[in-house]
């Protein structure tokens, strides 16, 4: 299985941006699996460990920060890349997704989708 798509996991409460994304990154070759928000994406976690997660910060339930403290609180999940894709581009709100040693913020105005496939592609070849 050495030739499997690497495994995307989209966690995302915009319905236009999550499919957006799940198109974008399908096509580019990846296998993608997408949630609704952060409870329904820690549970598909736990089903299958993804190459990396696509992680909105504002969602309801449960939001991405309280997602983060949960993947990297859990010796199982702590190692699994997160990208984070948000609205919020206050220094302090990256500071703190930082602290959680993600691999990068995205503030989805100043990135295309295409930008946000071409950064993926990088974190995914550092793995």
């Amino acid at each position: 299985m050495a030739d499997s798509k690497p495994y995307i996991l989209i966690v995302e409460d915009d319905p236009y941006i999550l499919k957006m994304y799940e198109l974008k990154l399908g096509m580019a070759g990846y296998d993608v699996k997408t949630a609704i928000n952060g409870r329904l994406g820690l549970d598909k976690v736990r089903e299958k460990k993804p190459d990396l997660i696509l992680l909105d910060i504002l969602m309801p339930e449960m939001d991405g920060f309280e997602v983060l403290e949960h993947l990297k609180g859990d010796p199982d999940t702590k190692g699994v890349p997160v990208l984070v894709l948000s609205n919020l581009g206050q220094e302090d709100h990256i500071n703190k997704a930082m602290s959680f040693g993600v691999q990068g913020f995205i503030v989805k105005s100043q990135y295309t989708p295409s930008q946000v496939v071409e950064t993926i592609k990088g974190v995914i070849k550092k793995k």
